[in-house]
């Protein structure tokens, strides 16, 4: 249903105000909690609260309860009812590592989906890698059109980091493991392997395309539209910056 004028008034309104449109555009790569937001962009927690009330009454951000530590909220950026109003996030031409804890699920699914969709080179890691992909990320992977049937699960390191552009967490836990630098990138994506069910690990892939398909297409071959496979553990070359 499109949104009526009074919305979009609500959105153009909440937007009007520099320090809220300055959260929205670091909110369109990575999800932040309000600490990180603050030292980012060098906002009072009083007056940072306050501008994330006002983009909540707006419906453009949504507060997200940590897998990992409970205590935690994340803020995610919602982004329907934008349009057009926020740039689309751009991603860096060369590797891509997306890290979690086991490197079984979410992390290769989304290494194998960004090479897809964005033609660009990607890797994934763990920071307690299982001793196998997860059957259930294997699965989805094939529904999505993907093929993880390659992948190995592999341990981060600090060699690795030095050769990625860009690192994302997908993982809560892996996140606040590592406490990375702001330049890197996180999207807070439950472990489907909780739930167990193709419904999870569906949701995880569809969270995905949606993350991935707000990048624009850099340099290189056109997105893939069949099958997909994921690097070897020795073309993995990214990883963290710090613990």
């Amino acid at each position: 249903m499109a949104a009526t004028i009074e919305q979009r008034a609500r959105v153009h309104a909440a937007l009007g105000e520099p320090h809220r449109l300055a959260i929205v555009e670091e909110l369109a790569t990575s999800d932040r909690t309000s600490s990180e937001l603050g030292r980012l962009l060098a906002i009072p927690s009083n007056l940072l609260a306050h501008h994330l009330d006002a983009l909540a009454d707006a419906d453009l951000i949504e507060r997200l309860a940590s897998t990992g530590d409970r205590r935690r909220r994340y803020v995610r950026l919602r982004r329907e009812p934008l349009t057009e109003l926020v740039p689309a996030a751009t991603h860096p031409a060369g590797p891509v590592l997306f890290v979690c804890t086991n490197n079984s699920a979410r992390s290769p699914l989304a290494a194998a989906l960004w090479q897809a969709r964005t033609g660009g080179p990607a890797a994934s890691a763990g920071t307690h890698p299982a001793a196998r992909v997860h059957p259930g990320a294997v699965a989805a992977a094939g529904r999505a059109g993907l093929d993880l049937a390659g992948a190995a699960p592999a341990r981060l390191t600090d060699d690795d980091a030095d050769g990625a552009s860009l690192v994302v967490t997908v993982c809560d836990q892996a996140h606040e493991e590592l406490a990375p630098p702001p330049s890197w990138w996180h999207w807070s994506i439950p472990d489907p392997v909780t739930a167990g069910t193709g419904e999870a690990f569906d949701a995880v892939v569809g969270h995905l395309e949606h993350r991935i398909g707000a990048m624009t297409v850099g340099d290189g071959p056109p997105p893939s539209t069949g099958p997909t496979g994921v690097g070897s553990t020795d073309d993995r070359r990214s990883g963290r910056r710090g613990r």
